[in-house]
């Protein structure tokens, strides 16, 4: 699979009733563990004070990734994302790991 880095922002829209915003929240935790038991989610951050995340994703390509990683998401219909897609650096300390893709010296 490819990796790609994904910047996430999240915007509620006005007027919407907060339980549904906890119910999304909460589903978006569940949906959350279950990509990185899959391989799927990789690692996710929020810069301090922000409340946008940014995280490493595992896809196919961009197109698995939008429509069977990031779709899936609970929180998707109000999110904004922003990918690039990623590649091992030669000197990337974990490819000596097995993170380095098909093709890619290690």
């Amino acid at each position: 699979m490819k990796e790609f880095l994904v910047e996430l922002t999240t915007t509620v829209p006005e007027g919407t009733d907060p339980e549904e915003v906890s119910r999304r929240r909460a589903d978006e935790a569940v949906r959350a563990r279950e990509l990185a038991s899959e391989g799927r989610l990789v690692r996710l951050w929020r810069p301090v004070g922000e409340l946008r995340s940014i995280g490493v994703w595992r896809a196919d390509d961009e197109t698995d990734l939008h429509e069977n990683v990031l779709g899936t998401l609970p929180l998707r219909p109000w999110m904004t994302a922003v990918v690039t897609a990623l590649q091992s650096h030669p000197n990337d300390p974990g490819a000596s790991r097995g993170s380095a893709r098909e093709g890619e010296p290690r």
